[in-house]
């Protein structure tokens, strides 16, 4: 009995340091550095952006929160949460260069950046659409107009096909972040600013007088959010992939969505419920 018992401790005793040794890639940086990066960029509310305090907030960090509390549990050590600021430009670089883990923000899943990165299950469902000032009464009709958008997105990919499958003839403003966008609103260097229907609404809500926009009821484009991960880093990619599943069939992702969406939208569209169908995997 004395020799089996020895035997037992020797096993638990090099289990758990193999364990830790399995442990490859993001989940390996992370233990090692004791924290978990999320990046996010900081002035797309309500998906990410920064409270009256200084505090990351929002839709997407929320979900970034949920995940580093489950790798925290993989990995069996407490960890700290860094929040790193990224741009529409240096998001998907801050990934490949490791400067961030995940990145949580508005960020709309294609093909194309899997070339580059990868993506965690489905998080919303969006479009594009415009912002104006009331006092514009612009409707649908951009001929002659300034269209204000944010380079390098999806939106402003999105903003030219629909231009020249219309025939309008509008000038298109490329603009360096959503809150660029805003003050060129406001100070009516363009007439409307194209972005995720979500985020604009966002912009309203967070401005001094949000009664001064007005926010086009029409989509233009369908824009799947995820957030985005290293590529071919699985064992990281599933644990984001599973709290993501939980919270779709145990439907947490309505308190989430509630605390974010509720104040603005009456009830859930029919794509998010779609969503959260289709998302909702079983273990």
């Amino acid at each position: 009995m004395k020799s089996l018992f020895t035997v037992f401790l020797m096993l638990t005793f090099f289990v758990s340091p193999l364990s830790a040794q399995e442990l490859t890639g993001t989940l390996q940086r992370i233990q090692k550095a004791g924290k978990i990066k999320i990046g996010y960029r900081k002035s797309l509310p309500p998906m990410s952006f920064l409270d009256k305090n200084g505090k990351p907030v929002g839709y997407s960090i929320d979900l970034g929160n949920e995940i580093a509390d489950a790798v925290q549990k993989k990995i069996g050590q407490i960890i700290k949460i860094e929040y790193v600021t990224v741009t529409a430009a240096n998001r998907f670089a801050a990934l490949t260069d490791n400067k961030i883990d995940i990145l949580c923000g508005a960020t709309t899943k294609t093909l194309s950046r899997g070339e580059i990165v990868d993506f965690t299950q489905l998080t919303f469902v969006t479009g594009a659409s415009f912002m104006t000032l009331k006092s514009t009464n612009i409707r649908n009709n951009f001929a002659g107009k300034k269209l204000g958008v944010v380079k390098g997105t999806t939106t402003a990919e999105e903003l030219q096909k629909m231009l020249a499958e219309t025939d309008t003839k509008a000038e298109v403003v490329l603009l360096d972040s959503a809150t660029a966008g805003l003050k060129a609103l406001h100070s009516k260097k363009i007439d409307a600013f194209s972005a995720d229907q979500v985020v604009l609404i966002g912009l309203a809500l967070t401005a001094e007088k949000p009664g001064d926009y007005a926010i086009l009821p029409n989509l233009f484009s369908y824009e799947p959010f995820a957030l985005a991960v290293s590529r071919n880093d699985a064992d990281f990619r599933l644990i984001a992939d599973r709290v993501i599943s939980d919270l779709y069939r145990d439907k947490g992702i309505l308190k989430i969505y509630d605390k974010w969406f509720g104040q603005f939208f009456g009830r859930k569209s029919t794509a998010f419920k779609a969503l959260i169908q289709l998302n909702a995997i079983p273990e």
